[in-house]
């Protein structure tokens, strides 16, 4: 049984910072669960609001459909209390649905729904997919708005008054207009979250937008600055914020712009850095070479305080 309902989830992911954790490989690409399970309990010392289990940091386009049961079986119990997990579902909808029941079974607190595999779809076959994946299941559903799934401001005000377990609204687009007309249209009938790559770069002008938590993928190797950084976009510290990006957070997106699919390979390279390894990353990801790899040692040796 979750933990939570949905409401409650809704309601802590809103008040805090969110870790979405990488999964661990062995040197054979298979997931090295007694690693990840290893970390997390070092992660749920700093107080994220919420843990996203085998998300788009965890590689979940890499994982079985297996492998992200097991993966998220083993955040539930590694969880610290008061911490919900948060669940991945995706792929077409048959999948999607088939991924909740899986998560139900994990007793997950809820679901992330990552957009569809590959192919483009309308307004109205996306608010199906969505509206089928939550009747699929009690727990409460954060949908994610990126790539092929770019939900229009009307298609988000029908899910929210069609499914009363639709809790949350990720947006990996940037679009300020787009993500304003959301806001205005449904205000705080749901929970916001920045799901831009490197989202502290985003957040500060997405708090004026109603948007008050996002996804941190660097919490998982600088979680104490990640806390800082987030503590400052929340008290509306303009001066330390662009302080924070100007030494640390711009030149990490430097590094992480060198490559495609850098943004989780990136992430893995600052846990070698500290000396938590989760292990290399699955293709087609690659990871950084050596010299990229001691640039940002170099970087991480100087976070701010």
């Amino acid at each position: 049984m979750p933990r939570f309902t949905p409401p409650d989830v809704a309601e802590r992911l809103a008040g805090g910072l969110l870790s979405f954790p990488v999964t661990h490989f062995r040197d054979d690409l298979g997931f090295d669960e007694s690693a990840y399970r290893n970390n997390l309990g070092w992660l749920g010392g700093f107080g994220a609001a919420g843990l996203f289990a085998a998300g788009g940091t965890g590689e979940f386009f890499s994982l079985t459909l297996g492998e992200v049961e097991q993966v998220v079986t083993a955040a539930v119990q590694e969880a610290p209390a008061g911490v919900p997990v948060i669940a991945p579902a995706g792929y077409g909808t048959a999948t999607a649905t088939e991924m909740a029941r899986s998560a139900e079974r994990a007793d997950a607190d809820a679901l992330l729904l990552l957009p569809p595999y590959l192919t483009a779809a309308t307004q109205e076959g996306l608010y199906a997919h969505v509206r089928a994946v939550c009747e699929a299941t009690e727990l409460g559903v954060i949908i994610y708005s990126r790539a092929n799934a770019i939900y229009d401001d009307t298609t988000v005000a029908r899910l929210a008054e069609d499914c009363p377990n639709l809790i949350g609204f990720k947006d990996g687009v940037g679009d300020i207009e787009k993500m304003t007309r959301v806001y205005s249209r449904v205000g705080d009938r749901l929970t916001y979250v920045g799901g831009l790559p490197t989202a502290e770069t985003f957040a500060l002008p997405y708090l004026e937008m109603g948007v008050t938590t996002y996804s941190s993928a660097m919490y998982n190797f600088v979680p104490e600055f990640a806390l800082r950084f987030y503590d400052a976009v929340r008290q509306r510290d303009r001066a330390t914020v662009y302080r924070y990006l100007d030494e640390f957070v711009l030149p990490y997106c430097d590094i992480r712009n060198r490559g495609a699919g850098y943004a989780v390979s990136i992430v893995k390279a600052g846990m070698r850095s500290i000396g938590r390894p989760a292990g290399p990353v699955r293709t087609p990801l690659t990871d950084l070479t050596a010299a990229e790899q001691q640039m940002l040692t170099e970087l991480i040796e100087k976070v701010p305080r």
